[in-house]
């Protein structure tokens, strides 16, 4: 089955308070609850096409929220981003947000609860895995018993040794530039200073660096790049423990964050280890660097590998910045022979949202974008919370300002959910939704996108440059998708080639078609002499289904 995976922050997904204060507290703005994920919520998401749900954030962050009174000290202010802390800043690998629970004593039993609600809605598990940095201020409380905490037994006087946890700066304090770190009793010291998440070697991280986190060491010396993985680090161990103790909760995935900046020879021998034991569970790579991609895949032993840097930057650039979509065609060349490994997205926690300002505007305007996205690979899709719904990030809710994103560092409400999970519907909110839902769905019920084969046509039609056109194939099924990213209305003089009749074995003349988005039929007459007329209303796409 293609996953088709749907991402939420629970923190934000069912909070419903529309009355958010710009950097408010967790008192002022509350937070959404694992519990409030209930079984009509789940239905719903299964109902839209998911597969999978990514719940974003679970594991306990850094955060300025005070839970001591269930006995969890409190971080220090200034090394957390925002009033809520980012998810990417892990404070205890084995706990749960405290903020995510309506009974806090016992928020891992509500998180394995939500675990088996989601299974029984037909819904598979996916959570974060934070590898290669920890907030400063880590600290586990809930690691099991015989664990050595990270950092616990480190040579602080060595910048690098083998088995440190950490990377650390003798005699130097951390000294972050353009972040006050406050005074007096309740300032921060750090002392001897640490390298920071984002490979900041020395001990003045800027403020557009990851302060707020540390590098972990898996023993590769960064001033001379010697690799020292035999013996295993210690730092390896460590995460494999980590790693099977998440795979014990009965989840079905993990979504790895930055895997390029840890070394691939940990992966292999970490994954191996794991599938090994729950042969289930997908291990799904954020990773930026194409030239990496194979190893990580072939050697790493990962399923799939985010596709941003070839089909989400290409589609921004053609949304936002009227490029070409001659373009596309280079997408799935780069990568033709692991496209079905490659995760597609228009959305997701890091990027604009889809209908904002700062992509396309609306979501009318953004649907063009996402049906190429979900259509030209047979790889997993993934939908952003909201997306569906045309959620336009327009709020500057804090350490997030007007950027067009949803804040994940602030106690927030995103407007879109809070109107649908209140079923107060805006016009043209269910319509969106209604179409995401016909394609996502598609997307699972179609073979040829399931996991059919792809024909590009954009090199037989040289005059599209505002519109694309490609083939998907399975069996006796062929699926013409077109789609048009201009604002009017337009009829495409489409050209099939001789080669794809050859090569697919389609038979010229006329065939019976179905337009499996909007539901209309017609008769296409197939001639590699003579181009097909296919009408594409603005901003919008059409998938003709015909037999070859």
């Amino acid at each position: 089955m293609r996953p088709i995976i749907y991402q939420l922050l629970p923190r934000l997904f069912t909070n419903v308070n529309a009355h958010c204060v710009t950097g408010g507290t967790l008192e002022q703005n509350g937070s959404g609850k694992l519990n409030d994920i209930d079984r009509r919520v789940l239905r719903a998401i299964r109902g839209l096409g998911a597969t999978h749900v990514w719940y974003t954030g679970v594991i306990e962050q850094a955060t300025c929220s005070d839970f001591t009174r269930w006995g969890i000290s409190r971080c220090n202010p200034h090394v957390v981003k925002g009033q809520a802390g980012s998810p990417y800043a892990i404070r205890d690998y084995y706990d749960i947000s405290p903020e995510l629970a309506v009974d806090v004593p016992r928020r891992m039993a509500e998180f394995e609860a939500l675990v088996e609600r989601t299974h029984q809605a037909g819904l598979k598990v996916i959570i974060d895995f934070v590898p290669n940095h920890v907030a400063r201020e880590y600290g586990s409380d809930c690691r099991p018993n015989g664990v050595r905490d990270l950092g616990q037994d480190d040579d602080q006087g060595k910048f690098f040794d083998p088995d440190n946890n950490f990377y650390y700066l003798p005699g130097q304090p951390f000294t972050p530039q353009g972040v006050d770190l406050g005074s007096g009793e309740g300032a921060y010291h750090e002392l001897p200073a640490r390298a920071t998440g984002n490979d900041c070697w020395h001990a003045a991280p800027g403020a557009g660096d990851w302060y707020e986190t540390v590098k972990l060491n898996y023993g590769l010396d960064p001033w001379n790049g010697a690799r020292h993985f035999d013996p295993v680090p210690d730092t390896w161990h460590k995460m494999l423990h980590i790693l099977r103790y998440w795979a014990g909760k009965g989840i079905d995935g993990l979504r790895c964050d930055m895997v390029h900046m840890v070394p691939v020879e940990f992966w292999h021998w970490a994954i191996t280890q794991v599938k090994n034991q729950y042969p289930h569970l997908i291990f799904i790579a954020e990773i930026y660097d194409t030239a990496l991609y194979r190893n990580y895949l072939h050697f790493g032993g990962f399923d799939y590998l985010y596709d941003k840097v070839t089909l989400y930057d290409t589609l921004f650039h053609i949304v936002r910045e009227g490029g070409d979509t001659q373009s596309l065609t280079a997408c799935w060349q780069q990568l033709d022979d692991i496209r079905g490994h490659m995760l597609s997205f228009v959305e997701n926690h890091d990027e604009v949202r889809l209908a904002s300002p700062q992509f396309a505007g609306s979501a009318r305007r953004g649907f063009s974008a996402m049906a190429v996205c979900a259509t030209l690979s047979a790889g997993p899709l993934m939908v952003y919370a909201g997306q569906e719904l045309g959620e336009r990030g327009a709020d500057a809710e804090g350490f997030s300002g007007h950027d067009g994103r949803t804040t994940i560092f602030d106690y927030w409400s995103v407007p879109a959910l809070r109107q649908w999970l209140r079923r107060e519907r805006l016009n043209g909110t269910q319509q969106l939704r209604d179409r995401y839902k016909r394609l996502l769905n598609l997307c699972a019920s179609e073979a040829a996108l399931a996991r059919g084969a792809l024909f590009d046509l954009m090199y037989a039609n040289a005059h599209l440059h505002r519109q694309c056109a490609f083939l998907r194939h399975h069996g006796d099924d062929v699926l013409l998708v077109c789609a048009n990213f201009d604002d009017e209305s337009c009829t495409l003089s489409l050209a099939i080639p001789a080669h794809a009749f050859q090569h697919i074995g389609i038979a010229s003349g006329r065939r019976a078609a179905t337009e499996l988005l909007h539901g209309t039929q017609a008769t296409l007459t197939l001639d590699a002499d003579n181009p097909l007329q296919i009408t594409v209303s603005a901003f919008d796409a059409v998938i003709w289904k015909f037999k070859r």
